[in-house]
Order: C-alpha cells, then structure tokens, then sequence
C-alpha cells in the first residue's frame, strides 16, 4: 500500500492536518489518517481490538504515562495496531495511507518499510517560538483531552523527536524517498497546513510520486 510519513514535532500540526487530509483525501485519492499517538490512547481507554491482549494494554499505558517510544522489539505491537487500524477503515490498495506517530526512528522505518510501499515524507517545519506558542495556544484546538499532554512529557517528546526523529531525513534522502517541506506559522490550522500542500504537493507531482 503506497504510504506518506507526516513528520514534525508534537504541536507542529500533524493531527489537524491528519484529520483534514482524512476528511478531504488529496486529488480524489481516499486518504486513511493513521495517528498512532491516537491509536495508542484509545487502546488505554479500553477500546483495544481484538489482537491487542490485556497485558499489551497495560503496557500501552505505561508507555503513555512515561513518554516512552516503541522501541525495535516492540514493533510487532505497532504492526498489529496498524494491521488492525487498515482493516477497520476498509483499506484498499488504492488508498493513500497517512503515517502520523509511526514510524519515530530508523529501527521502526526500516520494520514500516517492510509493510507499505512509502513513496514520500511531509516534514511540518517551525522555530522554537513558534512552537512554544503553538503549545500554549493550541490553534488547531487538537491537544484538549491528551492523557500524555503535561509538560514534562512534551518535553520528552521534544527531545525525542530531535535525538530520534529528525535522523530519519538522512534514512530517508538514502533510499531516496522523497521529503517535502510545510512551514508551520503560530496560526496554522488543519485547513491552513492543507492549502500550503496543495501549494508544495501540485497534482501533477503528487501522481508522479505516487503514480495514482
């Protein structure tokens, strides 16, 4: 299945601009919006599929209350909630799949690449003031609610996203996935983020890329 990874930090706009895309799909293509942060807090407030064990379950929670990342041996956990993400939304091959959350490091891109056929990254980009006030502010209005939205663990997912995250540009540009760029403004909204894709991703680049 063709896939775009949705790459920037927590606050930059990747769920509202998930959800629009969800909303909308891109150039008459069906787009499936997999927020793995979402997933995740929704198999701990006890919505977990079938595949999912109790055991898991609480160590879903576990890895939300401290800020953790999935590391290489865990990764069939992710594949079985994106397995099981596919099957509820009738994934067909001829759908566009979003990646928000997942992959966060090399170890899980080199295990995501063994699933889906990825043919672009989106990195939403912002400077640190911006993303400070985009956290204070919450533009979009997506952040209200978040079990693991305190201020210690968006520091740790900060720092994360730098030490971990970031890297996969190089991973990426060496397998010559291609990487497009969205500069990310304090207002910035899910429709907003999706207008300036329409502007840096034109259709004709988007079904060169995707060969839709």
């Amino acid at each position: 299945m063709k896939a775009l990874h949705l790459i920037g930090p927590t606050g930059s706009g990747k769920t509202p601009l998930g959800e629009t895309l969800g909303q909308r799909g891109l150039y008459g293509v069906r787009v499936l919006h997999f927020d793995f942060g979402a997933e995740l807090r929704r198999i701990a407030r006890g919505e977990a599929p079938p595949e999912i064990t109790p055991g898991e379950v609480d160590f879903i929670r576990r890895v939300l209350a401290e800020g953790l990342l999935l590391e290489n041996e865990h990764f069939y956990l992710a594949e079985k909630i994106l397995r099981a993400f596919l099957a509820r939304t009738g994934a067909q091959e001829k759908d566009l799949l979003l990646l928000n959350g997942l992959p966060r490091h090399e170890g899980q891109a080199r295990d995501v690449l063994r699933l889906v056929d990825l043919r672009l990254a989106l990195e939403l980009s912002l400077d640190e003031e911006t993303l400070r006030e985009r956290l204070a502010r919450d533009p979009a209005g997506d952040r209200r609610h978040r079990e693991d939205d305190t201020a210690s663990l968006i520091a740790r997912k900060l720092r994360w996203y730098r030490e971990r995250t970031l890297p996969l540009k190089d991973f990426y540009q060496a397998r010559k996935i291609p990487i497009f760029t969205l500069t990310v403004n304090k207002e910035d909204t899910g429709q907003t983020l999706y207008q300036k894709l329409l502007h840096t991703l034109p259709e004709r680049d988007f079904r060169t890329i995707f060969t839709f």
